[in-house]
């Protein structure tokens, strides 16, 4: 531990407030779900600097949970709009 993990994180969190405000700003649900993505890859980072900080194990476990949910939701949303795109194209 050289002490640079915790103000780190700090930053790490306040880049997720701004992305926060960036979200509630977005006009298109792109937009939106690319914040919520780099909610779970700074969430990940977060907790991976937290447990290399304190030590514990569990946190790496949670990051592994939460990069896996994000990876899952950001392909859920592009299957999504892909098949809404295909539906809008159709002229039956």
């Amino acid at each position: 531990m050289t002490g640079v993990e915790l103000p780190l994180a700090l930053f790490l969190l306040a880049n997720l407030a701004v992305a926060l405000v960036r979200a509630a700003r977005g006009p298109t649900p792109a937009d939106r779900m690319l914040v919520a993505l780099l909610f779970g890859s700074t969430g990940v980072a977060i907790l991976a600097l937290l447990a290399f900080a304190g030590g514990g194990t569990a946190l790496l476990d949670v990051a592994l949970t939460l990069a896996l949910l994000a990876a899952i939701g950001g392909i859920a949303f592009v299957r999504r709009a892909w098949e809404s795109e295909a539906m809008e194209g159709r002229d039956d």
